[in-house]
């Protein structure tokens, strides 16, 4: 069983001074900045129609994006409403979505994973949540509870222990709650007012109806956070232990997401208070028993996601790590995305451009990418860097043919100096992430993406 690695292995603040800068996440590569306004539709129907996938399973992700209220710092896509009339036509166009999609796919393929993403799942009623589920399960073939990961974000300012059983008793087994800071002022300052007893209710009541995982979401780098405060937040955390964790650093990027501008940089913590409170947070959870994934995720060892990265099978899409690596990933709702084969697709990220194609009954994407021989081969490379913290060249000639040495030998020369710092090591048949190397692995992935440099840094995240 994978064991975690101590605090000072992991954190060294000299080289991520040095090396952090803005880069993508890679939920997907390309990412998103990539996809095309002029995509064909129709390469996504024919890689849904492919009958090479059939042997593989299906994601289904549902976007809700309504919010009852705004949280300054979200850069989420969203729509902030105090209507709860607004999720009925929405609901409406989701199962004719639905209805559309699955006849493009063998829905005998089981679904083995699932999630509804926001927004706030859980602005639906509970009735509205049964249809949508029911309608679910009329055109696709869902796994058994024990074979499935079916996933919702829950915001306890939005959810009773009564929502969380009738969330169980829907089939869902995992939850993943935003709570970014218990910190009173921090949370007044961003605008989510969330005691710690919503959210205590709310896993009190996932354990008591055998949830199989409950995660929660962090941030540090927000307005007013101290080394000293979010320990507090950490160590009221702990007692309520999570079976996972994220612990995000704060992007504030203004000139995107506007409502980001209701709070004062002035009060955020500086660079360095940024990387002494992640030093804390490293040194915490490791302490704790937590197994640190990579980036900003934290697990315990007998969690899924610490056990399918032991196994190397961990994988990564748009909801971040996965256990289900070869899924194909249908995507229902404004903005969401989906990957088929090689192909990603991205619907009509505002509700007038989704509603407009659903109601005409056409698919509602507006934009996406399909994937040429070396694409491919890059997003496998990153994959496993970003998961596995590995890659074993002969996987890679075995599957594609080429020499990895020879394919790669630029990407692998820029790499020496990271490995002059400890951060990764070449051999002659394999490339491992090293401890220090594993909190910089979004900027080790970066070597190998040859689209870095078409596009401006700033629209991305910091890496650290």
């Amino acid at each position: 069983m994978t064991t975690a690695p101590s605090a000072d292995a992991l954190f060294r603040p000299d080289l991520l001074a040095k090396y952090s800068s803005n880069g993508p996440r890679y939920t997907s590569y390309p990412t998103a900045v990539q996809f095309r306004d002029d995509f064909d539709p129709g390469d996504y129907r024919r890689a849904a129609a492919d009958k090479g996938a059939s042997d593989t399973d299906l994601s289904l992700y549902f976007h809700i994006p309504f919010c009852d209220t705004v949280c300054f710092y979200c850069g989420c896509n969203k729509v902030v409403t105090k209507n709860r009339a607004r999720s009925r036509p929405y609901l409406e166009q989701l199962k004719r979505e639905i209805a559309l999609q699955a006849p493009l796919f063998d829905t005998a393929r089981p679904v083995s994973q699932l999630h509804w993403g926001g927004g706030t799942p859980t602005f639906l009623s509970h009735d509205e949540m049964t249809e949508l589920m029911a309608a679910t399960r009329e055109h696709f073939t869902l796994c058994s509870d024990s074979e499935g990961e079916f996933s919702i974000e829950v915001d306890p300012r939005e959810a009773s222990p009564k929502t969380i059983v009738h969330l169980r008793n829907l089939g869902f087994n995992r939850l993943s709650l935003g709570v970014q800071d218990f910190d009173p002022v921090v949370q007044r300052a961003i605008n989510r007012i969330q005691p710690l007893e919503m959210t205590a209710s709310v896993m009190r009541a996932a354990r008591a109806t055998g949830f199989h995982s409950i995660g929660v979401d962090l941030i540090y780098g927000l307005p007013y956070q101290t080394v000293d405060s979010f320990s507090r937040t950490l160590d009221t955390m702990l007692a309520l232990a999570p079976d996972r964790l994220s612990v995000f650093g704060y992007a504030h990027m203004p000139q995107l997401f506007k409502m980001q501008r209701q709070m004062d940089p002035s009060t955020m913590p500086s660079p360095a208070e940024r990387l002494a409170i992640l030093r804390r947070v490293v040194e915490r959870l490791t302490e704790a028993g937590y197994v640190y994934i990579g980036m900003d995720h934290f697990a315990l060892p007998t969690d899924e996601l610490a056990r399918a990265q032991a196994q190397r099978t961990l994988h990564r899409n748009f909801q971040g790590y996965s256990t289900r690596a070869e899924c194909d990933l249908i995507g229902f709702g404004a903005s969401s995305i989906g990957k088929v084969g090689d192909v990603y697709a991205q619907n009509a990220k505002d509700l007038v451009g989704y509603a407009a194609a659903i109601d005409k009954g056409q698919l509602a994407i507006s934009r996406g990418v399909r994937l040429s021989l070396d694409d491919r081969i890059r997003r496998d490379v990153i994959t496993q860097l970003m998961c596995n913290l590995e890659l074993r060249f002969d996987e890679f000639e075995a599957a594609y043919g080429i020499r990895f040495h020879d394919a790669f030998a630029p990407e692998l020369e820029r790499l020496r100096p990271f490995e002059d710092d400890g951060l990764v090591k070449i051999g002659a048949r394999r490339l491992d992430v090293q401890l220090a190397g594993r909190m910089l692995v979004r900027n080790i992935a970066m070597v190998f993406d040859r689209y870095l440099g078409q596009q401006p840094l700033q629209r991305f995240s910091r890496t650290v």
